[in-house]
């Protein structure tokens, strides 16, 4: 097994100490919105979908990193809390599309500007920790 030098540990301890700052920035602002830290998740990744994936369940379920039964259950909220419906394909009767409401569109608007004005602000040092680590790693490449 390869020595790791004790700067690739603070590079990678400083790149985890940013990302981890943003997520719980991320998990507050989601529950002062009245949501949960998944749902929010669940939402911005129906919303932000790359082009030409649908957004179904196993589609979300994939993005989220999590089961299946675990992305119907975040739905069910959602949707008993009129943030997301559900609705049949028309191409395909049998595929359920998730779709925000208005409402939805709302919450998740407000969250994604908070996060943009907050990644302004510690963008800049999560870079710095993420060049530091590729830095390293190119020099130990090389």
């Amino acid at each position: 097994m390869a020595r790791i030098a004790t700067a690739h540990y603070r590079s990678l301890a400083a790149f985890r100490y940013e990302i981890r700052k943003f997520l719980a920035f991320s998990e507050q602002a989601a529950r002062e919105a009245g949501v949960e830290p998944q749902q929010h998740q669940l939402l911005l990744a129906v919303r932000g979908l790359p082009k030409g994936i649908r957004p179904t369940i196993g589609a979300i379920a994939e993005r989220l990193c999590v089961q299946h039964h675990t992305t119907v259950a975040l739905v069910d909220k959602l949707e008993s809390r009129g943030l997301i419906q559900r609705q049949r394909s028309s191409e395909d009767r049998r595929e359920v599309l998730l779709i925000l409401t208005t409402e939805g569109e709302s919450v998740l608007r407000r969250l994604s500007a908070l996060h943009q004005d907050q990644l302004r602000r510690v963008g800049p040092a999560m870079v710095g920790a993420l060049d530091a680590i590729l830095g390293n790693l190119s020099r130990d490449a090389g």
